[in-house]
C-alpha cells in the first residue's frame, strides 16, 4: 500500500510538470503575490522567514530525505531560515536517539547549520542566539565570497560526514556564480545545493528595478552557467513541479557523484 500510494504521488508530479497551462498559472500567481509582499508573512518557530510555505516544506523533506549533519546558508536576514533547517536537523536527532535508545541532549547537538552574511544585524543576532534552537546554529559575518570566510567554511565543514548548502544572498549572477564555485564543491553525493531566487530570471523587470539584479544576471543565470561544464549536479525538476509555488525555479540542484 505504502509503494502505490508513492507511485500515484510520482504520476501526480509528472503530470504537473506536463500541464504548461497549469504551470503557466503558478507563476502567474508566484509573481502577482509580490505586490503584496506575500513571502514576509510567515515565521518559523517565532522568526521571520520571508520564504513560501511551499518551499519551507521542501526543505523539510529534503533535509529528511538526504539527512545532513551540516547545513551551510549564505543570507541570514531575521533568522528564520537557519532555525527552521535548525529544528529540522534536531528531529533527526531525536529520531536517531529513539532508535537507539539514548539520551539526547539538546545542548550538544550532533547536527548543525553555519550561516553566513555580510551584516548580522544585532537585534536578529541577538534573537536567534536567544533561540532554543541556537545551540545548533553557528554563525559568521562577511562577505560569502570572500577567500578567507570561505576557507574558515570549509574549516568548519571539514567534521561533517553529510553538507548541503543553500544560496540565498545577493542575487546577481557573478556573486551566485562565484558561491557555487566555493560551496557547492562541499555538498555530499545525494545531498542538495538549492538556490534561491531563481524566479528573477521568469519575472518582469520592474520587480527588481531596483535591485542590483535582473533578467540576465541572477542565480538562474548563474546556475545554468555552473553547470555548463559539469556533470555531477542535476536540476531536480521533479521538486519543482510538485510545488508549483517557489522562489527556486532549476534551483534545486542534486549532487550526483562526488
Amino acid at each position: 500500500m505504502h509503494e502505490a500510494f508513492a507511485e500515484e504521488v510520482r504520476g501526480n508530479i509528472e503530470g504537473l510538470g506536463r500541464d504548461d497551462a497549469f504551470q503557466r498559472q503558478s507563476l502567474d500567481w508566484n509573481l502577482a503575490s509580490a505586490r503584496h509582499r506575500y513571502t514576509y508573512n510567515f515565521r518559523a518557530l517565532g522568526r521571520p522567514i520571508i520564504q513560501f510555505p511551499q518551499d519551507m516544506v521542501a526543505f523539510q523533506e529534503i533535509i529528511w530525505e538526504t539527512r545532513p549533519d551540516l547545513i551551510i546558508e549564505t543570507g541570514i536576514a531575521h533568522g528564520g531560515s537557519l532555525i527552521a533547517n535548525a529544528a529540522t536537523l534536531a528531529l533527526l536527532d531525536y529520531a536517531d536517539a529513539f532508535e537507539a535508545g539514548e539520551v539526547l541532549d539538546p545542548r550538544a547537538p550532533k547536527r548543525k547549520v553555519l550561516g553566513l552574511d555580510i551584516d548580522i544585524r544585532q537585534h536578529n543576532r541577538e534573537a536567534i542566539e536567544a533561540h532554543p534552537m541556537a545551540p545548533r546554529i553557528h554563525m559568521l559575518q562577511g562577505s560569502s565570497i570572500d577567500p578567507g570566510l570561505a576557507e574558515q567554511v570549509r574549516a568548519f565543514a571539514a567534521d561533517h560526514a553529510r553538507i548541503m548548502v543553500c544560496l540565498d544572498s545577493n542575487h546577481t549572477h557573478d556573486h551566485v556564480l562565484r558561491e557555487l564555485e566555493l560551496y557547492a564543491p562541499l555538498v555530499t553525493e545525494g545531498c542538495y545545493c538549492v538556490v534561491s531566487d531563481t524566479i528573477v530570471e521568469d519575472a518582469p523587470d520592474h520587480l527588481s528595478a531596483d535591485r542590483p539584479w535582473g533578467k540576465g544576471d541572477n542565480p538562474k543565470t548563474a546556475v545554468h552557467a555552473f553547470l555548463k561544464d559539469r556533470d555531477d549536479f542535476v536540476i531536480d525538476k521533479a521538486i519543482e513541479h510538485k510545488l508549483q509555488i517557489t522562489v527556486s525555479p532549476d534551483g534545486f540542484l542534486k549532487r550526483t557523484r562526488s
